[in-house]
């Protein structure tokens, strides 16, 4: 196996195209949003011709409607990799989600499936509480899981609340419990692409207009018509809540496209904190774009 990682925007997925024709290898979506049926622009999926070149799997694979996360993307892989190494060819991932990588590799908590009962009362008790009491309220459920998170991380404090209440159990308790693990005696190389941040900020701010131009507002304007809960993934792709703000006429197109570029930069950053902080094994590490990277740079 062989990853193509690194922040958004940076091109990976036109390398990684050339790297499997090179190998002779197939492509597995590593992005948490490009597995979204409905988003094609504002996730910059690869094109229809791209996927005719070489096979691609996990993109556009998942309707908006389901929360799709890291375990379920790591169930879906296992299949592909299997019939990949039958076939005696490389499986090439590519996406910057560093946490679908991470678990793939290193396994996960076996946690139990929440049900969207349980998601909309956490939403409701943190919006009654506030983030300060809602925060309180958990720590008293689960102090162990409570001093792993920033107090400001309403994600993870929702998480908390909810397998507690849906299970009785604490979420400490099922991550010290049980274990999955993916795969046995792997064999895989990490190639991380982390180019100068100014530069990615730039490409950031100019993708965005090209999604604008190539019709990202129709495609959120037909997302919007689903009439999906806002608490799912897929609404709060970056450029989603922007448009949506934009179409609901509370906001500009120029402030839309603002805050849209910021967030992704903001994003970029984080990507970047995460990749430079992990543990896990990175074969490279290339402070260059994918497309000034010679391929017979990847000794492997």
């Amino acid at each position: 196996m062989i990853f193509i990682v690194g922040p958004t925007a940076i091109g990976k997925s036109e390398f990684a195209i050339k790297l499997a024709q090179h190998l002779k290898g197939e492509i597995i979506n590593a992005d948490s949003m490009q597995v979204y049926s409905e988003l094609k622009i504002l996730t910059a999926r690869p094109s229809s011709k791209d996927q005719s070149i070489i096979p691609h799997h996990l993109y556009g694979h998942i309707n908006g409607a389901e929360r799709y996360n890291v375990a379920d993307w790591c169930k879906d892989t296992i299949p592909i990799i299997k019939k990949n190494n039958e076939k005696k060819i490389y499986s090439i991932f590519v996406g910057g989600t560093g946490l679908y990588v991470e678990k793939l590799l290193n396994g996960l908590a076996n946690l139990p499936k929440v049900s969207e009962k349980y998601k909309k009362q956490s939403q409701m008790a943190l919006l009654n509480l506030g983030l300060e009491e809602f925060y309180n309220k958990i720590y008293k459920i689960d102090k162990i899981s409570c001093k792993k998170i920033s107090k400001n991380d309403s994600q993870r404090m929702r998480r908390i609340w909810e397998v507690y209440y849906c299970t009785g159990i604490p979420l400490s308790k099922w991550i010290g419990d049980k274990h999955q693990i993916f795969l046995k005696d792997i064999n895989y190389n990490i190639f991380l692409f982390t180019p100068n941040r100014q530069d990615i900020y730039e490409r950031v701010d100019k993708r965005f207009l090209e999604m604008i131009n190539m019709g990202a507002i129709k495609e959120v304007k037909n997302l919007l018509s689903l009439h999906l809960d806002t608490s799912l993934p897929i609404m709060k792709a970056h450029g989603v809540p922007e448009i949506s703000k934009y179409l609901a006429e509370s906001m500009n197109l120029q402030e839309c496209i603002t805050k849209a570029q910021q967030f992704t930069r903001n994003y970029v950053k984080r990507q970047l904190t995460w990749w430079k902080s992990t543990k896990l094994n990175i074969h490279t590490v290339f402070e260059e774009f994918p497309s000034n990277t010679d391929l017979k740079l990847l000794n492997f």
